[in-house]
């Protein structure tokens, strides 16, 4: 047998137990084959059987070992018979000289001591044809060990495959090569040390060794680094120490493997070696050889690369690397002539995958993207030098809005401004894809609420867009959209309005009237008319892009979410409380289903209808989701992010409300100073902030706090709202109601009639906030004695807010008093 100088073997132990229960079976002769990549341990495993059932007797009829690599088994056989029992091999029969295989199977049959239990060890098969004319007899006396790197072979017999160690025993074998002090005083670059070399027996003997002999005062985390540098040309790795079983280094191991495999599967091969350390989506390696026959790749990686144990099936359609074969093939694709090629063909395979992931991916899209992941990024990483211009953004694209999607903002932000810088260094400061990647950036850039980077960076992909394409342009149109996005968002509606027009101009004209992005463009302008009040406007552009969605993506995806949204907004506000609740839900509802229920969305989703439940008085019901919305955005978007403002004031007027005025004081400043900080002093956003803020110190009677909040909201809504706007309105309704209730009623009465005049306009007659000024100017009239004139007011008020709020909501409740108590007076 082969001298080992192990002194510990570590990680085998069930193994060593599966193999002696598998040699006992039945009334015959038993042959069982360890099978396993090259440097997995087979042959130690054989030794160690060997040796271990040796010195407890059980073989004592001997134990002879072979080897069946590039070595005549039948002279081996008959030496051993000669050596060891001291038999004289005959060499002719009957005048008739013997062949080798003849004298083998005389030194078999006449074995000695003829009555005990042989082990016979033949080490490294390559082909059973070979060994067959030398097998022992079919007498259960011989148990035969056969190990082989061939599945096939393998699999004739009881079968003992050989997988990598698990990361305990990849330690312990460590901690026997080089002890336990040095690995316990390294123990976390020692976890790494395993991990890069895969956990693989030899590797990790022929470091431990390099380790323990050579190298005393090296640490792990240097011995890694040198790995990581060299690769399978590092010293240690190639080099054995004389002690060992197995002489050859990591690569001499893989190498024989390697000659065995014809041109193609070598070819083969090397593309798997482009893919990440990560299993490997069978579609992924067809689609980067597209003129290859599907099932003559099958053959070649079944017959060949499976067969040898050169690549590992995990899964169904899921195939792998080890670490240190990757790094022996990688390797060979450097001197492989068709390298450039196999380069190509990895890399549209990759673009192809990155083109399928959308802008918003749904968990379905990401499930879907997911196992190919790690090889888009090697590709971005290690590969962009391979892709075509046209296609260079594309992995980095697909890579950020993978990203994206699932609320990783830090991740998607890296591979986008990466792919600016990469795509503009390569291809000059003006070219399409330069421009694609600015617009890509500055999408990431407006959603976080970083507008000002946004607009440089639409600027910019719009000016490049003009100047190669034309103002005519698919990509113009998306340009000037994102711009208007970014103008609106910034409360700058005036600017955005053209922008919004000119591009839905130009995608009607060049893509049809039913196009996604005409879609986009219909609620994009919709939701500008909104804002500004222009509910006659939007309400059609809204209803027409939602219908347009649901027959463009189907009835279930997010932008068909998105759509529901935005018209169960609009309802809302117009008072439409209970078409505004069905959309409302059934927009949360295909959020949740779609893209989780931890998502920006679904907290958006939830914030809207918690509002909803507000506005209607359902305060136990809209706690919870406001909360939960608020929970959710401070985990997803980070603790200042607008959307986690607009939670912060929902919140803030939901227990302004309910008179919870000291839990609602310190979110009401809170979302005040953060839309400060994200928006600059002057937008929407913060005059609502000032406005809850002024309500709240009117209910608790600060008027002199309030007063001043009141004036600032109220200018800044009509500077950048128009004076005609609803919540214009309600600042004037709430300044009035503060100088009422100061008994300023000459200052409060023109205020009151002028909301009342505006909100007529804006809602018609039939609308809660309508209602509302009705009340407080008749609450006014009241508090002068006027109560003639008060009367019709609160009348008219209380058939409205019981209509459209019902009989127990607060206001209706409140109204209702008011009625009794006014006729109270004029009884």
């Amino acid at each position: 047998m082969p001298h080992t100088n192990v002194s510990k073997f570590v990680g085998r132990s069930s193994e060593l137990e599966t193999l002696h229960q598998q040699l006992q079976q039945g009334e015959r002769v038993v042959i069982s084959a360890i099978s396993g990549m090259g440097g997995i341990g087979k042959t130690e495993l054989a030794l160690q059987y060997a040796i271990n059932y040796w010195w407890k007797k059980h073989y004592l009829g001997g134990v002879c070992w072979l080897q069946a690599r590039d070595v005549d088994l039948g002279t081996q056989i008959v030496e051993f018979a000669q050596l060891k029992m001291n038999l004289e091999v005959p060499q002719e029969k009957a005048g008739k000289s013997l062949t080798l295989e003849q004298k083998a199977q005389w030194c078999w049959d006449n074995w000695q001591p003829s009555d005990n239990l042989v082990l016979v060890i033949f080490d490294d098969v390559t082909e059973f044809d070979k060994i067959k004319p030398y097998l022992p007899p079919n007498h259960p006396r011989f148990k035969i060990i056969i190990t082989t790197r061939k599945q096939s072979l393998a699999e004739s017999f009881d079968l003992l495959a050989l997988e990598v160690l698990s990361e305990a025993a990849a330690l312990e074998l460590l901690e026997s090569l080089i002890g336990e002090e040095r690995l316990n005083r390294q123990w976390s670059e020692a976890k790494k040390l395993c991990k890069c070399l895969g956990y693989l027996p030899l590797g990790l003997e022929l470091v431990g060794r390099y380790l323990k002999i050579f190298k005393k005062d090296l640490s792990l985390a240097d011995m890694q680094q040198r790995l990581k540098k060299k690769h399978l040309e590092q010293k240690s790795l190639k080099e054995p120490t004389a002690t060992m079983t197995v002489q050859k280094g990591v690569a001499a191991a893989f190498e024989l493997s390697w000659r065995e495999l014809d041109e193609q599967a070598q070819q083969l091969g090397c593309l798997l070696s482009l893919f990440a350390l990560a299993p490997i989506p069978w579609y992924l390696v067809e689609n980067s050889l597209p003129d290859q026959d599907s099932e003559d790749l099958e053959d070649l990686r079944d017959y060949s690369l499976l067969e040898l144990n050169l690549l590992g099936r995990t899964d169904q359609g899921i195939y792998q690397l080890h670490e240190l074969i990757r790094e022996f093939l990688r390797d060979k694709m450097k001197r492989y002539d068709g390298a450039d090629q196999l380069k190509q063909g990895f890399g549209q395979a990759m673009v192809a995958v990155a083109d399928k992931i959308p802008y918003r991916p749904t968990l379905e899209d990401i499930v879907t993207a997911t196992p190919a992941i790690p090889h888009l990024t090697e590709a971005a990483k290690v590969l962009s030098d391979w892709l075509k211009d046209e296609d260079l953004y594309q992995p980095f694209q697909g890579l950020g809005w993978f990203y994206e999607g699932q609320t990783a903002y830090n991740e998607a932000l890296s591979w986008l401004k990466e792919c600016k810088e990469l795509t503009r260094n390569r291809l000059g400061s003006e070219h399409p894809s330069v421009a694609t990647s600015l617009n890509n950036l500055a999408y990431l850039y407006n959603y976080q609420g970083q507008y000002s980077e946004a607009e440089s960076l639409f600027l910019q992909a719009l000016e490049i867009r003009n100047k190669l394409l034309g103002t005519q342009h698919q990509d113009v149109a998306e340009s000037l959209d994102n711009l208007a996005l970014v103008y609106f968002n910034q409360g700058r509606y005036c600017e955005a309005e053209p922008l919004f027009v000119q591009a839905l101009e130009i995608r009607n004209k060049l893509l049809g009237k039913e196009h996604p992005d005409v879609a986009l463009s219909l609620n994009n302008l919709a939701l500008l008319y909104f804002m500004q009040g222009r509910y006659c406007e939007a309400e059609p552009l809204y209803v027409q892009a939602l219908e347009m969605r649901n027959k463009l993506y189907g009835q279930q995806h997010p932008y068909v979410a998105t759509s529901l949204n935005n018209l169960a907004l609009l309802y809302r506000d117009q008072g439409r409380y209970c078409e505004a609740e069905a959309l409302f839900v059934q927009a949360l509802d295909m959020f949740k289903k779609l893209l989780g229920t931890e998502h920006p969305s679904v907290a958006t989703s939830l914030d809207n209808l918690a509002y909803l439940y507000n506005y209607q008085g359902r305060y136990c019901e809209a706690e919870p989701l406001f909360v939960q919305a608020l929970e959710m955005k401070k985990k997803l978007l980070g603790t200042e992010h607008p959307s986690v403002a607009i939670s912060l004031h929902g919140l803030a007027l939901l227990y302004n409300n309910q008179g919870r005025y000291c839990e609602a004081e310190p979110l009401f400043v809170q979302a005040l100073e953060m839309t400060k900080k994200l928006y600059g002093k002057e937008h929407p956003y913060v005059a609502i902030s000032l406005h809850g803020l002024a309500l709240l110190y009117l209910n608790q009677r600060r008027y002199s706090e309030g007063e001043l909040l009141f004036l600032q909201a109220l200018e800044m809504f009509k500077k950048l709202l128009g004076k005609e706007h609803r919540r214009v309105a309600q600042s004037l309704n709430g300044l009035a109601e503060l100088y009422s209730n100061q008994g300023r009623y000459c200052e409060a009465e023109p205020l009151f009639v002028q909301a009342l005049e505006i909100t007529k306009k804006l809602y018609g007659k039939e609308h809660p906030h309508i209602a509302q000024s009705l009340n407080r100017l008749a609450e006014l009239y009241s508090n002068q004695g006027r109560y003639c004139e008060a009367e019709p007011l609160v009348v008219q008020a209380l058939e409205i807010f019981e209509g459209k709020l019902g009989s127990n909501h607060p206001r209706t409740v409140g109204c209702r008093e008011n009625l009794q108590k006014l006729r109270d007076q004029l009884t």
